[in-house]
């Protein structure tokens, strides 16, 4: 399947019930800045929390220059009302030689937690990495510990595939990481084990 989205050129803003995303931009730094600066939303990222606003607009190039070579894209959660951001999630990468498979990622901020954000995004993301970019499998690396994720992926049809131990080193130490994908003929609900 030829993808049909340009991540490059195309506006990629979209909606769901109580949420609209839109690819991150510089206008976002504030934002960003207070939602990665929460040692509790990052405590299982690659990252520290974020002090300054440069670092924010780091993490916002990242993501432009992801965009702009066709290789991966992040939105910025917003409720639709246009209140402030509050999370980000995405395709961390996206991988067309050899294979059609994409990598995706998510952060919601602490006074959404437990509202089912990512359980309304989630099936959109999958529809998009599907049918707009023309993936056949798309993964998620969750960082040992991260029951919630863990719970999240598990919901909505992925398949733990294995622990990469010490996978990842950040934060002084090493990490395992918890590998999940789905394909996309696999069926949306829940994998008996």
């Amino acid at each position: 399947m030829s993808p049909i989205v340009d991540l490059a050129n195309d506006p990629l803003i979209w909606r769901t019930e109580r949420f609209v995303l839109r690819p991150l931009e510089d206008a976002d730094g504030a934002g960003l800045l207070a939602h990665l600066g929460d040692p509790a939303v990052v405590a299982y990222l690659d990252i520290d929390p974020l002090v300054k606003a440069e670092e924010a607009l780091e993490v916002i190039g990242w993501a432009r220059d992801r965009r702009a070579q066709n290789l991966g894209v992040r939105w910025a959660i917003r409720l639709r009302d246009d209140a402030p951001l509050i999370g980000t999630c995405g395709f961390n990468f996206i991988q067309r030689d050899r294979s059609r498979q994409g990598e995706i990622a998510y952060d919601v901020s602490r006074a959404y937690w437990g509202q089912a954000v990512m359980d309304e995004i989630l099936p959109n993301l999958l529809s998009f990495g599907y049918e707009g970019l023309g993936l056949r499998r798309i993964t998620a690396l969750v960082t040992d510990g991260n029951a919630p994720s863990c719970r999240l992926l598990e919901r909505h049809g992925f398949r733990r595939e294995g622990l990469l131990r010490d996978h990842g080193y950040w934060k002084d130490r090493y990490w395992g990481q918890v590998l999940y994908a789905r394909l996309a003929d696999d069926p949306a609900t829940s994998f008996e084990v």
